[in-house]
């Protein structure tokens, strides 16, 4: 197999590109540990909400307030939705659904449905970053994520977990 070495800024740059587009009304889940770290890197405390799960405040206009001149102002440390991104997910009868935006919502979806070795290395990010966020919530946080509707997808994979926690 290749291993093809990508600047690690190229998605960075995919994504500023938008402007900012998925940081509008996002509101990204954080486990304690993601909170901890963005906290540890300047972000405030009051800049964290608490509305059925742990996630990021919207300023006023709806803009995540890791936005910053159409960038994330600590993309490196962001949340595991975000980096998952153009991934989302859903947990149904025991499994992770992983699904794709559209790349009317996100235009890094786009060119990952044009190069497909972009696609499987950011599916397995995502994957990774999801089944994180998802060992890590709290049920009753998990379950008020999984109620946020995520129109404009598609499914790309399923991951059955009860196999995962046998393993």
């Amino acid at each position: 197999m290749r291993v093809i070495e990508v600047d690690p800024d190229f998605f960075s740059d995919i994504c500023s590109s938008c402007g900012g587009i998925c940081c509008i009304d996002a509101r990204p889940p954080l486990t304690e540990k993601r909170a901890e770290i963005l906290m540890s890197a300047g972000l405030r405390p009051d800049d964290i909400e608490h509305a059925g799960y742990r996630r990021l405040r919207a300023r006023d206009d709806g803009s995540c307030v890791l936005l910053e001149d159409g960038r994330c102002r600590l993309h490196h440390l962001k949340p595991e939705t975000c980096s998952a991104g153009p991934f989302t997910f859903d947990v149904a009868n025991g499994k992770l659904e992983i699904y794709l935006k559209r790349e009317s919502i996100c235009p890094l979806a786009g060119y990952l449905l044009r190069d497909r070795e972009a696609y499987e290395r950011q599916l397995k990010l995502a994957v990774e970053k999801i089944l994180d966020l998802v060992g890590n919530l709290r049920e009753d946080e998990l379950a008020a994520v999984l109620k946020i509707e995520e129109p404009e997808t598609f499914k790309v994979m399923e991951i059955d977990l009860n196999d995962r926690h046998r393993a």
